[in-house]
């Protein structure tokens, strides 16, 4: 038997529900702009972007970079290899580590979908004006390094 004065959650306003939510609707979109023609998934193109960013990170530094767990980094990782769009070498200094860099076709594909993308943001953004953006800009990176610490 429930009782009654116990707090219901309500799915479509709980806050993790919500986030995830939309991210899926927003990874979807931007997943069509960019897989039929490249033949990138959404978690490698989170893979691409964090290598052109940050050349030279090891696997475990990409994982942390994107929030995405060891496995679906390595899947990642291996299918960007086997494209021909990821290099990756052993350390010299500790030979479990892997660095991890884009060849000359990553960076090119990276180039490709960067304006695609950044059209798309645009474009989602442009609903909010500026006051908006700065308070949801501030909100996300507040929430998020509260999150990161609890």
């Amino acid at each position: 038997m429930s009782d009654d004065n116990s707090p219901r959650l309500v799915l479509e306003d709980f806050l993790p529900y919500r986030l995830s939510f939309l991210t899926n609707i927003i990874s979807r979109k931007l997943a069509r702009l960019y897989s039929e023609k490249f033949d990138i998934s959404p978690q490698e193109w989170k893979i691409l972007a964090n290598l052109n960013r940050y050349p030279n990170i090891s696997a475990a530094q990409a994982g942390e970079k994107t929030a995405m767990d060891k496995v679906a980094v390595s899947r990642a990782l291996k299918e960007l290899c086997d494209k021909g769009l990821v290099h990756k070498i052993f350390s010299k200094v500790d030979r479990r580590r892997s660095v991890l860099t884009l060849t000359e076709e990553g960076t090119d594909i990276y180039q490709q979908i960067e304006p695609m993308v950044a059209n798309y943001e645009a474009a989602l953004l442009d609903i909010l004006d500026k006051d908006e953006l700065s308070q949801l800009d501030h909100l996300l990176s507040k929430l998020t390094a509260h999150a990161s610490t609890a």
